[in-house]
């Protein structure tokens, strides 16, 4: 069994690291510069940058804050936000991404995934995937989470991977900001379904949901953001406790 990973996620807006609830309600919850060197150094496994409102407001990722954020830390970097070419992908790589995330554009147009895959191979596109349980089945839902969709998240976590997606990075807007645990029927079904690893995101709030998604959600990872953000678990301690309960981490 391959280690698990603990990944803080800064989401960004106005420059600065916001968290919100259900998507939204957003508060701060401070400098990304500073979070993301201290989440570094307590031994976080990766760091995800996710430009919340590029979007919306029709503009690309802070290229500046991305290579500020870089330069502080060591550990594998995804980011996120307002990417929909490859064009889009170069200067943040370049500014120290080690990874990029498409969401909204990619289902807008799900060739971009394989475009990216092309250009930059699988191992660097992470597709996220904001979805909400809705009359029965998961809707994917695009523009951070304001806008349903006619996909629903188990095709199109299917096809991203067809298409060549390294990773899906599968947020439930049920469970987000709620700190009630993670949406781990949705993940097990996904992993039974799908070969790429799988973060699970939305509902991080105790030690022991981190231990329930990589048991019974069978997830690769797991990502959270207000815990972490305003000091409710530390990482050390959160890695502490995994090893003591069996799971492996790094």
């Amino acid at each position: 069994m391959l280690t698990k990973r603990i990944i803080p996620c800064l989401d960004i807006k106005d420059g600065r690291t916001v968290k919100g609830i259900n998507f939204v309600d957003i508060r701060d919850a401070g400098d990304p510069v500073e979070l993301g060197a201290l989440y570094a150094e307590q031994g976080a496994d990766e760091l995800v940058f996710l430009d919340i409102t590029a979007t919306n407001e029709g503009r690309k990722t802070f290229v500046d804050l991305v290579k500020r954020i870089a330069q502080h830390i060591n550990i594998p970097f995804t980011v996120g936000g307002g990417i929909s070419s490859v064009e889009d992908v170069r200067p943040l790589l370049q500014s120290g991404a080690d990874k990029i995330s498409v969401n909204s554009s990619a289902v807008k147009r799900p060739e971009l995934i394989n475009e990216l895959v092309d250009a930059f191979g699988s191992q660097c596109i992470v597709v996220a995937i904001d979805a909400k349980f809705i009359e029965g089945k998961w809707v994917v839902h695009t523009h951070g989470g304001s806008r349903p969709t006619d996909k629903v998240l188990q095709d199109w976590t299917i096809e991203a991977e067809k298409r060549g997606a390294g990773e899906i990075l599968f947020t439930s807007m049920d469970h987000d900001g709620t700190k009630s645990g993670f949406a781990n029927s949705a993940l097990s079904e996904l992993n039974q379904k799908i070969g790429i690893p799988i973060i699970a995101s939305g509902g991080a709030g105790t030690m022991e949901h981190f231990k329930t998604t990589f048991e019974e959600g069978a997830s690769d990872a797991a990502l959270a953001a207000s815990i972490f953000h305003f000091k409710e678990i530390a990482i050390p301690d959160l890695k502490s406790y995994l090893k003591k309960e069996g799971i492996r981490v790094r």
